[in-house]
C-alpha cells in the first residue's frame, strides 16, 4: 500500500501511526521485514530516544532496543532512575535493513513523515539521539565524535525544541572508552530536563 504523508500527518495516536506502518511499501524494506518496528514507550515521555534502525532482535520480536546494546540502554536509564515504561524510543527506520547494513539516506527521507509525526504527537521536552545516524537526520553537520554530551536547540514545530547528541549503545558496548563517556553524557540528562523546564 502506498501510505502518503498526508496519511500519516492526521495520524492522531502512536496507535494510528503503527498501523500505517504495518501497510507501508513506500521503500523496499518492507520486503524483508519479519515485524515492524515502530517505537515503544509512554505516549506521554518527556524523553525521546532516536536510534537509527531495528537490528536482527528488533525485526523478530517488533521492539526497537532489545538486544545487547538495548541492556546498555535499560542500564544507563536505571543510573538516572528511569525505565523503558518512562521514555520513548523509537529510530529513523521502522523496519530492519539487510545484513544491519547502514540506512540509506533515501530511506530515511522516506521513513521521515513517521518519526516526524510520532513526535509531535509524543511533545517530548528533550529528544536524544543515540548515534550519528539519528543525528544527522537534525542536523547533517554535525559530527558525533564533537557533538556528543552537547545540548541543540532547534526550531521545530512552532517552537524551540532542545536535543542532546550521544553515542549509540552498541558502539560504547565494544570501546571500553565510549563506555564511559555515554555514560558521564547520560548523567547530564536529569539536569538539561531542569533546565528546560525553568526557561
Amino acid at each position: 500500500m502506498q501510505i502518503t504523508d498526508e496519511q500519516i500527518d492526521s495520524a492522531q495516536s502512536i496507535a494510528e501511526i503503527a498501523e500505517l506502518v504495518s501497510n507501508c511499501q513506500r521503500c523496499s524494506l518492507y520486503e524483508t521485514k519479519t515485524m515492524d518496528v515502530v517505537g515503544v514507550g509512554s505516549d506521554a515521555a518527556e524523553i525521546f530516544f532516536i536510534g537509527e534502525a531495528p537490528g536482527k532482535k528488533e525485526d523478530l520480536e517488533g521492539e526497537p532496543f532489545i538486544g545487547a546494546a538495548g541492556k546498555f540502554l535499560n542500564e544507563l536509564l536505571s543510573t538516572i532512575g528511569l525505565e523503558r515504561k518512562d521514555i520513548y524510543i523509537a529510530n529513523v527506520l521502522k523496519h530492519r535493513p539487510p545484513n544491519n547494513r547502514d540506512p540509506k539516506p533515501s530511506e530515511a527521507e522516506i521513513c521521515w513523515p513517521y518519526l516526524r509525526r510520532q513526535i509531535e504527537l509524543i511533545n517530548p521536552t528533550l529528544i536524544i539521539f543515540l548515534g550519528r545516524h539519528a543525528m544527522n537526520r537534525f542536523f547533517p553537520e554535525l559530527k558525533i565524535s564533537e557533538a556528543h554530551g552537547n545540548e541543540f536547540t532547534k526550531q521545530m514545530w512552532g517552537r524551540d525544541q532542545t536535543f542532546l547528541a550521544l553515542y549509540h549503545p552498541a558502539a560504547a558496548m565494544y570501546n571500553g572508552s565510549l563506555r564511559e563517556t555515554l555514560k558521564g553524557d547520560f548523567a547530564r540528562i536529569p539536569e538539561i530536563i531542569k533546565t528546560i523546564k525553568t526557561n
